[in-house]
Formats: C-alpha cells, sequence, structure tokens
C-alpha cells in the first residue's frame, strides 16, 4: 500500500472522530494528517513527511489557542435560566405577602415572597425581582 494513502487513512480517520467528540483537536491532527499525504504523494521520504506531520500539528495548535483562550476568557453575556430572571420586573396578580404570593415574570407566572417580611404588597403591583429561591421569586416593590 502506499504511504501517501495510509496517511489519507489516518487524516480521514481523525475527520471522522472529530465529527462525533468536537474537541478540536482531532481536527488539527487531521488536517496534518491531509497535508502530510500530499507531501508522501509527491515523493517526500519519510523522515520529511514525520517533520511536516509535526509542524502543521503544531502549528494548528499555535495558531487555534490564542482563539480559543479569548473565547474562554470571555464573560457570559447572556444569562439562561432563573439567572435571566434576577433583575427583571413582575406583576402582583395576587398579594404578596410573608406567606404566599403570585407575580407573573416574562410572562410565566410564579410563587413569590417580598424581600422584606413585614412588607405586604398589593395586587396590580409592579415589583423588581432580586432573586429565585427555588420557585419562589424574591421580590420588591418598585417606587
Amino acid at each position: 500500500m502506499e504511504l501517501w494513502l495510509i496517511w489519507l487513512i489516518i487524516a480521514l480517520v481523525l475527520a471522522i472522530a472529530e465529527i462525533f467528540t468536537l474537541t478540536a483537536a482531532l481536527g488539527m491532527l487531521a488536517v496534518a494528517g491531509f497535508v502530510t499525504a500530499g507531501t508522501a504523494a509527491i515523493g517526500l521520504p519519510v523522515p520529511g513527511q514525520l517533520v511536516v506531520f509535526s509542524v502543521v500539528s503544531a502549528a494548528g495548535v499555535v495558531l487555534a489557542r490564542p482563539a480559543a483562550r479569548r473565547m474562554m476568557l470571555q464573560p457570559r453575556i447572556e444569562r439562561f435560566g432563573i439567572e435571566a430572571l434576577v433583575g427583571s420586573s413582575g406583576y402582583v396578580l395576587r398579594e404578596v405577602n410573608g406567606h404566599e404570593g403570585l407575580v407573573r415574570i416574562r410572562g410565566e407566572d410564579w410563587t413569590a415572597r417580598p424581600y422584606d417580611e413585614s412588607v405586604v404588597i398589593p395586587a396590580g403591583s409592579t415589583v423588581d425581582v432580586l432573586h429565585i429561591d427555588g420557585s419562589t421569586a424574591v421580590v420588591y416593590p418598585r417606587e
């Protein structure tokens, strides 16, 4: 079997493995394998092929690392789940007191309690969501 064909098979196996793992490392090795298969096809000797494979693999890491590092160090811009509700406003459907209450936040009905247990928030009021405690919104009346 031709050596370039072996490199091509290795590159294809790495590319397929990358599709299933999505790690990017196998993808960079697959690219190095394809480049090395090309150099083997034009007749570069085996030591030269190994050098090409090593250089292209290292170049992939050197080029990809800064971009990956930037992405990892960026703060999350969007909040998801219950974190997204904190700081939003709600509409009181049923009086909120120290024992019970119901507010509508972004179209969903949530059980609620006031931040200050002594405060009673009447129905029809607007409140700010301070945090979510389990499935209960902790709210404060908007002034």
